[in-house]
């Protein structure tokens, strides 16, 4: 496969001048770096293998001010050749580019000791055992270094020699998701439109292919592409590319942007990561510190919120923290991200995202790190698990799983089709959302001692309003996704439903003697007041009740069928509500329709109680209402 070689080390320490030695180019094209004589923005140029693969390589500038430069283009790097010069040793920016490889993840190492020709046997052996200090405990310990010179060519045949062997026994595991391209260059060619240049970081992308541009949503389409310099028909992830875009103007997309398959879709301005602060940062950091985080080729400005109670986190340490930025950020799970202070004077850490699309933490929420701990595992099928115990809704969409970990759509379908730990709603035939059943039996708990303390309060009432129940549940639950856990509740014999209301299997209303005599009286003032009952502020008064008392005796009588809601307002008695029915019925069957009118003068009543009568038929099924006529509904 093809690999990406970088450069890092000091400013002045001789990277350019290795890689033109190596390759034959010269990475520095501005006329600026020209004039300075020194590396300011990012260089490319590739190095032929023996065994006849291309590897792309970036050059990277060393000067701090010119530290987000370098830290965009070290993405998705292989090998590192790491410079110190022979005469100034291992410097400060040596040691913050060391850093930068060690957050970013790179695992293999080249270091080399340029301006070999300068000095003697002896100094090369204490820069030798600089470097080597440098490495302890880390990925490069014990990382070869071959002394170098670019001018009279010493050790050249020898590095050459030892980036083939490393990159020969070096083989990146494929990455997962979708096609990602941070974007490190853009430029337009004339005839040609807008050009991107950057290192795939997943995936794959054709000639042809439509691709998305975040954060700004853009899509347009791959005219042609490049792999490392040589025109391509696709190109794979860990592969240095560059897109020919149609439908994008220059101003459309920038360095920070990325260029990824269509189903990437969400950006982020509060993730969960793992983050370690370097020993070189020389303090602790504090919470809610703002700090500056390079994310791809993106950097922007944030805060960093330290999660399970800390209040600083030292260097040498590794916490689960929350990151907040100020503009939205392409990150995913499993990438690799820089915290460097406000001013951009100096590197703190960096880390890894864990739940690229986290929630503000509550202070009490004694269980976060637990679930982010949970959901760094490499297994895909536990990361889901552990991607819906984290989010906050009790069902997640297709969409935001596979976001959530950093995986594609037909890979997540398969793998919650064929999970029995994984409750799809509203059913399997249908799945909107996924839920896990640890989320079911903490929502059956609470759905439980709700109604339980509701009807221990309100011991009248037949149950408790669905809406109710829905917002105190301790999930949030859309209105559909809710009727479907309804539903599943009452087949599982959780609850039992009347109408609108949910309760226990076991709850039934009981009146006490004293409660039997005012229920008695409140259904006899509503059957003396015939077809005109007084209505519930009059029920109210008479009566003496509170309306919330008043209700739970109304809901009594309604489900000893005693009453019937008309409206709100307006109940019943229902005896007489079926002389008003026989009525009707008479009425229609002999001349085949009524009108408001008629049906007002055939009961005596007023408009105002005929209307709502007639509407109460016709929404349950009685009548149906034609214009301005009612007709019995055909069976």
């Amino acid at each position: 496969m093809p690999h990406i070689i970088g450069t890092a080390g000091h400013i002045d320490h001789g990277k350019t001048s290795l890689l033109k030695a190596l390759t034959g180019h010269d990475t520095d094209q501005l006329k600026e770096e020209k004039e300075r004589g020194i590396s300011i923005d990012l260089g490319f140029a590739f190095l032929d293998l023996p065994n006849g693969e291309r590897a792309g390589i970036v050059d990277v500038p060393g000067h701090e001010r010119f530290i987000r430069n370098m830290l965009a283009g070290a993405q998705g790097i292989d090998l590192v050749l790491f410079t110190v010069a022979a005469d100034d040793g291992v410097m400060p920016q040596t040691e913050e580019h060391f850093d930068f490889l060690h957050l970013l993840g790179v695992q293999k190492g080249l270091f080399v000791i340029t301006k070999a020709d300068m000095v003697g046997p002896e100094r090369i052996e204490e820069v030798r055992e600089e470097i080597e200090i440098l490495t302890i405990d880390t990925v490069f310990e014990g990382a070869p270094i071959l002394p170098v010179s670019s001018v009279t060519g010493q050790g050249l045949d020898g590095l050459q020699q030892e980036i083939a062997r490393q990159l020969e026994a070096y083989s990146r595991p494929s990455q997962p998701g979708y096609f990602r391209l941070p974007v490190d260059r853009v430029f337009t060619l004339k005839g040609h439109g807008v050009v991107v240049t950057g290192t795939a970081l997943a995936g794959t992308v054709r000639e042809g292919d439509t691709v998305r541009v975040l954060p700004t949503q853009r899509e347009a389409r791959v005219r042609s592409l490049q792999v490392h310099g040589e025109d391509m028909s696709e190109a794979h992830w860990g592969q240095r590319v560059a897109l020919n875009l149609v439908g994008l103007d220059k101003a459309d997309v920038a360095r920070g942007h990325v260029v990824c398959h269509p189903k990437v879709q969400m950006t982020t301005t509060r993730f969960d990561a793992s983050v370690e602060i370097r020993p070189s940062a020389g303090r602790e950091v504090v919470n809610h510190e703002r700090v500056r985080i390079h994310l791809g080729t993106a950097e922007v400005i944030g805060k960093i919120i330290l999660l399970g109670g800390l209040d600083v986190l030292p260097p040498k340490s590794m916490a689960l923290c929350q990151i907040v930025t100020q503009e939205p950020l392409v990150a995913l799970r499993g990438d690799h991200f820089v915290l460097r202070n406000q001013t951009a004077q100096g590197t703190l850490g960096g880390g890894v995202v864990v739940n690229p699309f986290a929630q503000r933490h509550r202070k009490a929420e004694t269980q976060a790190t637990e679930r982010l701990h949970a959901l760094q595992t490499p297994d895909l099928r536990e990361a889901c698990h552990a991607y819906l115990e984290v989010c906050p809704q009790f069902a997640v969409r297709l969409d935001e799983i596979y976001h959530g970990v950093n995986a594609r759509e037909e890979e997540i379908t398969a793998l919650l089709a064929n999970d029995a730990a994984i409750l799809p709603f509203p059913d399997a035939q249908h799945p909107e959302a996924y839920s896990i059943t640890t989320k079911w039996q903490r929502l059956v708990a609470a759905v439980e001692k709700m109604l339980a303390v509701f009807h221990a309060q309100t011991p009248l009432a037949q149950g408790m309003d669905m809406e109710s129940v829905r917002s105190q549940l301790p999930f949030n639950l859309t209105p559909k996704i809710f009727r479907a856990v309804a539903e599943r509740l009452i087949a599982e014999g959780v609850v039992a439903r009347h109408e609108s209301l949910l309760r226990l299997p076991s709850h039934a209303v009981s009146l006490s003697q004293e409660e039997q005599a005012i229920a008695a009286r409140l259904e006899r003032l509503v059957q003396e007041g015939q077809f005109t009952p007084p209505d519930t502020k009059g029920l109210e008064e008479v009566l003496q009740l509170p309306r919330k008392r008043l209700n739970d005796f109304l809901a009594v009588l309604e489900s000893r069928e005693a009453l019937v809601k008309i409206t709100p307002d307006f109940y019943i008695s229902g005896t007489v509500l079926g002389q008003a029915r026989t009525a009707l019925t008479d009425y229609v069957a002999t001349h085949g329709e009524i009108t408001a009118a008629i049906f007002r003068d055939l009961l005596g009543i007023s408009r105002k109680t005929a209307i709502p009568l007639l509407e109460y038929f016709d929404r349950n099924g009685l009548t149906v209402r034609v214009g301005d006529v009612r007709k019995l509904r055909k069976t």
